[in-house]
């Protein structure tokens, strides 16, 4: 990560960070470029997707910058479980990988934004603010390899957790239902139920049970 900085003004009001790399190298570089921002707070780092969720449930960062390839659980997944269980919290992949397959696999598990690790400080610093105010943001070279590789963002399936609702959903429960069954709240059965209507373009009961069949989510 290269360094080029802009010092912000002092008087705003400072976002949590939660930092998530195997290797304390990149996580000790992070909290010292970190640190020359006032409006950033690095309240906590963890060595792994585990790791990451268990300090997220206690800590509830503002924004989790969040490494790929980790042992344990890697942060796709820890992505997938922290966004679901945590809706105020967002999270940045900051990664070395660049393969459009690994961006749209973020994405599908709720991740803001992805940033790449030989970006400079002050990007970093900026992608964070960015997704923090609830926008999304991608390092350059990420960004134009969705903008050419359009039928791959086109084609968004739905996740793990999202085909697990929908089979709920198709077989006749409520949200209510499907909350106590998945032990997660109302508001992000909601969500996600909401999120597989937009992915599937599909308004109605009826459709969704089709589809459910068709992907063999439940027995027709």
């Amino acid at each position: 990560m290269r360094q080029i900085m802009i010092k912000p003004p002092e008087n705003q009001q400072k976002i949590s960070v939660l930092l998530v790399d195997d290797h304390p190298m990149v996580q000790d570089g992070l909290s010292s470029c970190l640190s020359y921002y006032p409006d950033i707070d690095v309240i906590g780092s963890a060595e792994d997707g585990k790791d990451a969720l268990q300090k997220a449930l206690v800590l509830k960062p503002d924004v989790i910058l969040m490494d790929i390839s980790m042992p344990n659980m890697n942060g796709i997944d820890a992505t997938e479980i922290i966004t679901e269980q945590l809706t105020d919290t967002k999270v940045l992949i900051f990664s070395m990988l660049d393969s459009v397959e690994f961006v749209n696999n973020a994405i599908q598990a709720g991740a803001a934004g992805y940033i790449l690790k030989d970006t400079t400080s002050e990007e970093v610093y900026y992608a964070i603010k960015t997704v923090a105010s609830g926008r999304t943001h991608f390092s350059s070279s990420i960004a134009k390899a969705l903008i050419e590789n359009p039928s791959r963002v086109a084609r968004e399936k739905l996740t793990t957790r999202e085909q697990v609702i929908l089979s709920y959903i198709a077989q006749g429960h409520s949200s209510k239902e499907v909350a106590k069954i998945l032990s997660i709240s109302f508001r992000t059965v909601e969500a996600h139920r909401r999120n597989i209507k937009t992915k599937l373009n599909i308004d109605t009961f009826a459709g969704l049970v089709r589809y459910a069949v068709n992907q063999g989510l439940i027995e027709s």
